[in-house]
């Protein structure tokens, strides 16, 4: 498990950078200003340490009771977005309540691991979510073009076997990308650009973690 504290960002998109030898770099911008510690977990009372960080302010008025009475109780603001981070008993007085956390917590060029929900596609067919190849369109071919084929026979096994790949829902899962490059850090803007893409949509969210796996090579700059 990675025990490091992480941050909340909303993706605003791509866009692309020039590194000073002229490579263009396609990277993705992050907006990270606004992190809060918003609680403590403790091992006396939750058998864990973890950091409860909130993101994305809202109104008071659009708040529940439960998350009103929460925030009052830690006096800081109602967020969108609340995640947890595991991290260590030290890291917690560094850390209190109300805190804000920003892009300086990670430094350019470091690698971390960025997680979102992947954009949800819908029911897709064989072709589109397994990448089949499809029926032939020749050689008195017809009505089937866009089929998976067969999925199993008669008596032997007499059933379709678990994980046979067919129809059905796509996208819209839990996806994390690991080792993406930090290319550049804007702290007064609380913007990070991450190297290549990251899981989702636009203005949707993602959870920035330290890399808990090494780089593939030393001094490699692809991810």
């Amino acid at each position: 498990m990675n025990f490091q504290i992480g941050l909340i960002a909303k993706k605003l998109g791509m866009t692309q950078v020039f590194k000073d030898e002229g490579d263009r770099v396609p990277v993705t911008v992050l907006h990270v200003a606004g992190n809060t510690v918003t609680a403590h977990r403790t091992a006396e009372r939750d058998t864990y340490t973890a950091l409860q960080v909130g993101f994305a302010e809202k109104k008071a008025s659009r708040a529940s009771k439960p998350e009103k009475g929460a925030a009052e109780a830690a006096k800081v603001g109602t967020f969108y977005v609340h995640k947890e981070f595991r991290v260590p008993a030290a890291a917690l007085a560094a850390h209190p309540v109300g805190s804000q956390l920003g892009a300086d917590l990670f430094k350019e060029g470091a690698r971390v691991d960025v997680t979102g929900t992947s954009k949800g596609k819908g029911y897709q067919g064989v072709i589109k979510r397994h990448n089949m190849e499809g029926e032939k369109n020749s050689h008195g071919q017809h009505e089937f073009f866009r089929h998976g084929g067969s999925i199993g026979c008669r008596k032997t096994p007499g059933r379709v076997h678990r994980g046979k790949r067919m129809t059905g829902h796509m996208g819209h899962e839990r996806v994390t990308l690991q080792n993406l490059e930090i290319v550049k850090i804007d702290a007064e803007r609380g913007l990070i650009l991450v190297r290549g893409p990251v899981p989702g949509a636009n203005n949707g969210f993602v959870t920035i973690r330290a890399a808990i796996k090494p780089a593939i090579k030393a001094g490699n700059n692809k991810p």
